[in-house]
């Protein structure tokens, strides 16, 4: 069982906390943690692009000259894809990309994602995170003083002083425990935990 420092809104240590093997100690499985964070992107894409094939491509409903005897190649159609204005070959069509993950691979992607920030020593946890009031200023303070870089902060519950403190702050996002994801545990560069953030993830997933 792996045993982190637990540090306070001013960087100083306060004491540790054991986490779990079951979320923060499993082995990590690269394939899933990137299936995961490929679902995530393919899920948010609206697949709306279009463009005309031949067959959708107005005119050309003549053949531009005689087969032969003028010297040029011969051509059907003005439609063709070779023309200007013509159609496009295996044009884009309006699609669906989004696919599904069974729940137990998305719990092993997290808890691979989660144990891959313990060990490369960028999971920092805090005694616990209260702001008087809705100011980015205080909240960018905390950041600093913890020395977390574009962070992603985890809270046990929301908490909108800290929500819209930290939203004008471009390289730091803010989640409740509940609705944490692989993509955005990876692409952090540092997360944030509060105890009763741990508390939570460990509840759900050990």
């Amino acid at each position: 069982m792996a045993t982190v420092s637990v540090v306070n809104m001013e960087g100083k240590e306060v004491g540790t906390l054991d986490l779990n093997d079951a979320v923060f100690g499993v082995e990590v499985n690269e394939h899933l943690v990137h299936l995961a964070v490929v679902q995530q992107l393919a899920n948010k894409r609206q697949g709306t692009q279009k463009a005309k094939t031949r067959s959708e491509v107005s005119g050309g409903g003549r053949k531009p000259w005689r087969q032969k005897g003028t010297g040029h190649a011969r051509q059907g159609s003005i439609r063709a894809p070779q023309w200007k204005g013509g159609g496009i070959v295996f044009a884009p069509v309006p699609r669906d990309y989004s696919f599904k993950m069974n729940r137990k691979e998305k719990q092993a992607a997290l808890k691979s994602a989660l144990t891959s920030k313990l060990q490369n020593e960028k999971l920092i946890v805090l005694d616990e995170l209260k702001l008087d009031e809705i100011k980015t200023k205080r909240f960018a303070e905390v950041m600093n003083a913890i020395k977390a870089e574009k962070a992603l902060v985890v809270l046990g519950e929301r908490d909108e002083n800290v929500i819209l403190s930290a939203r004008n702050l471009p390289d730091t996002k803010t989640a409740v425990s509940d609705n944490i994801n692989v993509y955005d545990v990876m692409s952090a560069g540092t997360l944030v935990l509060t105890k009763a953030a741990v508390a939570n993830i460990e509840e759900v997933y050990a």
